[in-house]
């Protein structure tokens, strides 16, 4: 599609995800700049933009991390210009220390800050809800309910942003980040402001003197949206029979919508999309009736604030939320109309589950064939036994957590991004067996950096390898500051793991290919026997390019995959390529072991590895 799949006239519809439903609102509202660290469900929607930030003129960039992306958007706004950046929930996490202090300032230029949270972690390592941060911070809060809505609020929010000189919290789940739906399109406004930094220290400059007047402005404007908001055009309310109010916020409306024409009942409905602050005229329409059913999906931030307004207004209905609904995994409709038939007194028979013998078989997730990182789990796996050691294996957030699979077993724990070298420091200054932690190439960059720097400065003993294959590969092939070119695929510097290594100090640094095991292993033994002997830090930096894009590149260039196979006259039945180095392109067939073609990659690893010699390139003789 040329343009990308958001660029396009006004009165254009188009099937979109969420998230480009997302980035089409913020090209509509005229944004200057848009930045992000890539992260599941977020992705998608800087990738949209940066495909279209060319014909719309405006700047878009891969951040080395989530709070470096936010002050970057920061210091946009501060110039008078809009901006939006983007990342998954626990991404805001490491963005809170500026997040916090923004909630002071406020901005100029219009700023929409999208939190994608992962209810059910169906890719993260929890499932928390960012509602709760703005909360904290007092920054307002929006949630959509669908694909054309989360277009329009994602535009119209620049404006309220601006309006009210307040960064705002637009909150997405998975399920509406990833879901499709056809999106009308509006007007662009492209980018015509002037570019001035609003020079301002005392507003700029977070200092004791001037804190605790920010402090009370803040809660002013946070009051002044409590009561704007009730007409916001968001937000509605729907007659309808009986004296229980259903109250429905964000993509939990949807299912709302679902449960009710499955229950056949039409209560009186509030749908809320400003969910933080609760709007007063709002709430005190619900606290007029009886009954008050609140669906949300995680925590109680509406129920809440709804009990909180009941209680100062001296009022005492009744209200249900999450003891009818589940605080853990994600809502469906199947839920909603189980606990809203409780509440409503009506019947309701849950559709039966598959009948038995259709489940699917459980399919553990693995590393891609050809994947550098399986290589390099080998490699070292190899290098702690000839080094007569039991490591803790220290793992971080990245395809290579999957080393914590069967057969590897090489993730004894895996927190957060640069955790493997923080918590494996705290771990190896006491363990009597090395620590070795593994970290990716875009997470080195992100959050690994200032560990390696502690690392060296506190003496610690611990081997670091860097599983590097030149992108970020596991959100999609996203580029980082290693990767040598930028979101367009455009070339940039290439900053150099192993430079920046040695730059902080690191004494033992050595490079190897990861499909080189034998190399790989042997750099692996002496890393850790410099650390047993130095009592200081070693980095290996064990470099394959993503298979996956190897592949593709050469697809495009028309060259042809070498394949292997196995000579199974030669074949000795050892397992070693299937359960020692488990590619998913090598199956057991009887006594022996085949390849297979449609799933190779070429990269020669078990050819390498194979006691017997067994495996050799397709149409070679063996």
């Amino acid at each position: 599609m040329a343009g990308g799949s958001i660029s396009g006239e006004a009165g254009t519809r188009r099937l979109l995800l969420g998230n480009e439903a997302i980035a089409r609102g913020a090209v509509e509202a005229g944004i200057s700049a848009a930045t992000a660290y890539p992260g599941t469900p977020s992705t998608e929607i800087v990738e949209a933009l940066a495909e279209v930030a060319e014909e719309y003129g405006f700047y878009v960039e891969w951040s080395t991390n989530e709070k470096v992306a936010l002050e970057v958007a920061i210091g946009v706004s501060m110039m008078g210009l809009r901006a939006l950046t983007a990342m998954k929930h626990v991404g805001l996490n490491v963005a809170s220390d500026p997040l916090m202090s923004l909630g002071y300032t406020g901005v100029v230029g219009g700023l929409v800050i999208v939190t994608a949270d992962d209810p059910n972690a169906h890719s993260s390592q929890n499932e928390q809800d960012n509602r709760i941060y703005g909360m904290h911070a007092y920054i307002p809060v929006f949630e959509p309910s669908g694909v054309q809505e989360a277009k329009d609020m994602a535009r119209e929010l620049f404006d309220l942003s601006e309006k009210y000189s307040t960064a705002v919290l637009l909150r997405t789940t998975t399920r509406l980040s990833h879901s499709r739906g056809e999106v009308v399109f509006g007007e662009v406004s492209r980018p015509s402001r002037e570019a001035r930094f609003h020079r301002d220290p005392e507003r700029w400059a977070l200092l004791p003197p001037y804190n605790l007047r920010k402090h009370r402005e803040t809660l002013e404007r946070i009051e002044r949206l409590r009561g704007d908001l009730s007409s916001w055009r968001f937000n509605w309310f729907a007659e309808g029979d009986g004296d229980t109010l259903v109250v429905s916020a964000g993509a939990a409306h949807m299912y709302v919508a679902e449960a009710l024409e499955t229950l056949g009942v039409k209560p009186p409905l509030l749908k809320v999309s400003s969910v933080y602050p609760f709007p007063r005229g709002l709430a005190e329409k619900a606290l007029e009736f009886e009954r008050i059913v609140v669906v949300e999906e995680l925590e109680p931030v509406v129920e809440h604030q709804l009990r909180v307004a009941a209680s100062e207004a001296g009022k005492t209905p009744k209200i249900f939320g999450k003891e009818l609904f589940p605080r853990v995994g994600e809502l469906n409709a199947q839920l909603v109309a189980s606990g809203l038939a409780r509440a409503l007194g009506v019947k309701y028979e849950p559709p039966q589950g598959p009948p038995a013998g259709v489940e699917l078989p459980p399919r553990p997730p693995t590393l891609c064939p050809g994947c550098g990182h399986r290589a390099a789990y080998y490699a070292v796996k190899l290098a702690a036994m000839r080094a007569r050691s039991n490591p803790v294996w220290a793992n971080d957030i990245g395809c290579y957590t999957l080393g914590f699979y069967p057969p590897f077993r090489m993730a004894d724990f895996t927190w957060s991004m640069g955790s493997a070298l923080g918590i494996g420091m705290g771990i190896s200054r006491f363990s009597k067996e090395p620590v070795v932690a593994f970290i990716g190439d875009s997470t080195f960059f992100h959050a690994g950096v200032p560990g390696l720097i502690n690392a060296v400065y506190n003496r610690y003993p611990i081997v670091v390898v860097v599983m590097d294959n030149e992108v970020t590969a596991m959100t999609g092939h996203q580029p980082h500051p290693g990767s040598g070119f930028g979101p367009l695929g455009e070339p940039r510097p290439r900053v150099s793991i192993e430079g920046l290594a040695k730059a902080c100090g690191v004494e033992f640094v050595e490079v190897v290919p990861a499909y080189d095991v034998w190399r790989a292993r042997d750099a692996t033994e002496r890393a850790i026997r410099y650390v047993r002997e130095k009592g200081l830090p070693a980095v290996v930096v064990a470099r394959q390019r993503c298979a996956l894009v190897e592949l593709r590149e050469k697809r495009r260039r028309g060259e042809k995959v070498t394949v292997y196979r196995v000579v199974e006259e030669k074949c000795i039945g050892c397992g070693v390529c299937v359960d020692r180095f488990a590619c998913p392109a090598i199956v057991r067939e009887g006594r022996v072991v085949k390849i297979l073609p449609e799933l190779c990659a070429g990269c020669g690893v078990c050819a390498t590895i194979c006691p017997a010699k067994a495996i050799v390139p397709a149409g070679e003789s063996a």
